[in-house]
């Protein structure tokens, strides 16, 4: 597959980085690039999916709610995928919420044209279908590591899926954030946080989480964090 020459700031979406020059150069067309800010929600439930977003240094919490107001987050998107996926079925509407996280830029193409896309085949059609298994994994493994793992473990996936979601060891995420994301009391975020800083894994200073060690924290996450990875790398080598 023939690569183009990118710019520094489309490189840094996966799934943008694997189109060819012709197929790039085309999309690119239908596209602009948008500044998401924290806090905006980008998809609201049962609203109309009017756009779909390609992340170039932010993160997109897709979180679930309760009719008791409870939230947790059930997966992320970020510099190596795409949210909206919802529309590639024809639906125009999900049940989930989508947040972002932590602000910065992405390309922004409207959600027909994101579906009529899709519908021509190629090479958009199959990186797109990659992606959308490699979301199914995430997801799957979330359930599974929300039900099975320690609050550590837990908040150690977190932390190195948001560094990989923006390209960054610094991450600007409060322990109240964490608590909604992780679905657990902000106490228990406090005390698990407290216990990697004292490892040296992370430092914590007024909002801001700093990876110190990945390696270490890649020790202390649960496996979930290798399973998503490993099947991301196959699919999208780079």
């Amino acid at each position: 597959m023939s690569m183009r020459k990118q710019s520094p700031a489309l490189s840094q979406n996966r799934l943008l980085s694997a189109l060819p020059q012709r197929e790039y150069k085309r999309l690119l067309a239908k596209m602009e690039e948008v500044s998401i800010e924290q806090g905006q929600r980008l998809i609201a439930p049962e609203e109309r999916i009017r756009d779909v977003y390609f992340p170039l240094n932010a993160m997109i919490s897709l979180v679930s709610r309760t009719e008791e107001g409870i939230s947790v987050e059930t997966g992320i998107v970020g510099s190596d995928g795409v949210l909206g996926i919802p529309a590639l079925f024809g639906t125009t509407t999900t049940p989930m919420e989508s947040l972002v996280q932590i602000p910065g830029r992405a390309m922004r193409m409207e959600a027909n044209v994101f579906k009529s896309e899709f519908d021509r085949g190629g090479v958009f059609n199959k990186i797109l279908l990659l992606y959308l298994h490699v979301l199914i994994i995430e997801i799957s493994q979330t359930a599974a590591c929300n039900k099975l793992h320690s609050i550590d473990e837990r908040l150690a996936r977190w932390l190195l899926m948001s560094s990989d979601s923006i390209r960054s060891e610094e991450l600007p995420l409060t322990h109240e954030f964490l608590s909604t994301m992780l679905g657990v009391r902000r106490a228990g975020v406090t005390e698990a946080s407290a216990r990697l800083r004292e490892k040296g894994l992370i430092h914590y200073h007024h909002g801001r989480i700093t990876i110190q060690d990945r390696k270490g924290l890649q020790g202390a996450a649960c496996e979930c964090y290798d399973v998503v990875k490993r099947e991301q790398s196959r699919l999208f080598p780079q």
